[in-house]
């Protein structure tokens, strides 16, 4: 067949293996273009999205408001570099970090590229402020894919395999995972147990925890824990920083997914979702925190993009609207009662977790095998969903939530048809 033959799709997929590295993973989708929480292919061909471009679409594909700041911005200037001229979006954005901080503190606010970048951010001002180097991090974690974030993630393939050495100064404790048999107690059992045997407490600058941990299984922490693990942190001095890059910005109703367990972290790390689609994180903290690095020991090139900026300023007054809220937590009970009638008639699926929106269906048997055949059928059948897990056996659902009712049943129907393609319904 000649290269004009080809359909759209095919052209870009050998022109991806010809020039773009293997180590990038991609399925064999080409989107053309994308709206609410619908994409099209080069070939024209429809899908519902249930993986919001990694979580990074809350508010779904051009929310109006982000894509006419964006436009606006545009036509003043990409770029200032906040560093060299101040500009009002950056400052704007952190002004609505601090608004919807998860507590009472006042709060600063630093603007960063990537969650990575935001959580080694954290790190470094936990290390100043508290005159300490050691960071705790738990069982089934991601941080990111930067030296020290893959010495904080809980995975070695595809993450940490060949890229070592790692950073140093970086301990792990059990997370906790009710399915598999880790109640909060014995988290708490093991941190205690790393902190006699294994690094000493006042040596500790910071833990680092998603109230759901994301790429490790979609696990929601028990509604004990944070508090529990906050008052362990209050004991020995240690900082508590709340990292709510996937789980943040609405995506399991409240803006932070602390708000759930009504605890007031030290720092909380944002990102994805943040910029409506462009890349933009933070890291926002009490006042006293932020100061502690003087003038010159944070910041970057690109952090805090002014357009981005625009764009956040647009999607933070969104998600914290009322009915945004409700419409989550609408969007994530449909979602919870389908999963839960999988489970019921199902032996291989095992549990239906998460908060709010941010669900996600356990296969019983830990291997990424069938998870993988039902992602496929999906994608087969006109659906993008998204696996994860340390053994890859999760499927998780990051709808954006701005999706009508019509998609989104019409999208758990595709789910419960490619769970029945594999047996696992």
């Amino acid at each position: 067949m000649s290269l004009r033959e080809r359909s759209a799709t095919d052209r870009v997929l050998a022109a991806r293996e010809q020039y773009v590295a293997a180590g990038v993973s991609t399925p064999p989708l080409v989107v053309e273009r994308a709206e609410g929480a619908r994409i099209w292919d080069a070939d024209g061909r429809e899908y519902i999205d249930f993986a919001g471009g990694l979580g990074c679409q809350n508010t779904g594909h051009g929310l109006p408001a982000a894509v006419a700041a964006i436009h606006e911005q545009a036509d003043r200037y990409l770029h200032q570099c906040f560093m060299v001229g101040m500009y009002e979006p950056y400052v704007e954005a952190c002004r609505l970090l601090g608004e919807t901080w998860p507590g009472e503190a006042e709060t600063k606010s630093l603007l960063v590229n990537s969650g990575a970048e935001a959580v080694e951010n954290a790190i470094k001002i936990a290390r100043v402020a508290t005159r300490r180097t050691a960071v705790i991090a738990f069982d089934h974690a991601f941080h990111g894919r930067t030296n020290l974030t893959m010495a904080l993630t809980s995975k070695v393939v595809p993450y940490k395999r060949g890229f070592g050495p790692l950073a140093p100064e970086v301990y792990r404790a059990p997370g906790p995972y009710p399915y598999r048999g880790v109640s909060s107690d014995d988290a708490l059992r093991g941190l205690e147990l790393l902190l006699k045997q294994d690094v000493d407490p006042a040596s500790v600058a910071c833990v680092v925890l998603e109230p759901v941990q994301g790429e490790g299984g979609f696990i929601p922490m028990p509604d004990d824990f944070p508090r529990r693990l906050k008052e362990l942190c209050e004991r020995h001095g240690i900082l508590y920083v709340d990292d709510e890059v996937q789980s943040g910005v609405g995506r399991t109703g409240p803006v932070w997914a602390i708000e759930h367990y009504g605890v007031e972290p030290d720092l909380l790390v944002s990102g994805k979702s943040l910029g409506g689609g462009l890349p933009l994180a933070g890291v926002t903290g009490h006042t006293e925190l932020m100061d502690a690095v003087p003038p010159g020991g944070l910041g970057g090139t690109f952090g805090g993009n002014p357009v981005a900026c625009a764009a956040a300023v647009a999607v933070l007054e969104e998600v914290r609207t009322p009915a945004f809220r409700a419409r989550a937590e609408d969007v994530g009970a449909r979602i919870r009662t389908r999963l839960q009638s999988f489970v019921a008639r199902s032996d291989v699926a095992g549990e239906v977790r998460g908060l709010g929106p941010m669900l996600a269906l356990e296969l019983v048997e830990p291997t990424p095998d069938v998870a993988s055949a039902v992602t496929a059928a999906a994608r087969a059948r006109g659906l993008i969903l998204l696996s994860c897990g340390i053994y890859g056996n999760v499927i998780r659902i990051l709808v954006p939530l701005s999706i009508s009712d019509e998609e989104l049943e019409h999208g758990l129907e595709l789910l419960e048809e490619s769970l029945g393609d594999t047996g696992a319904a």
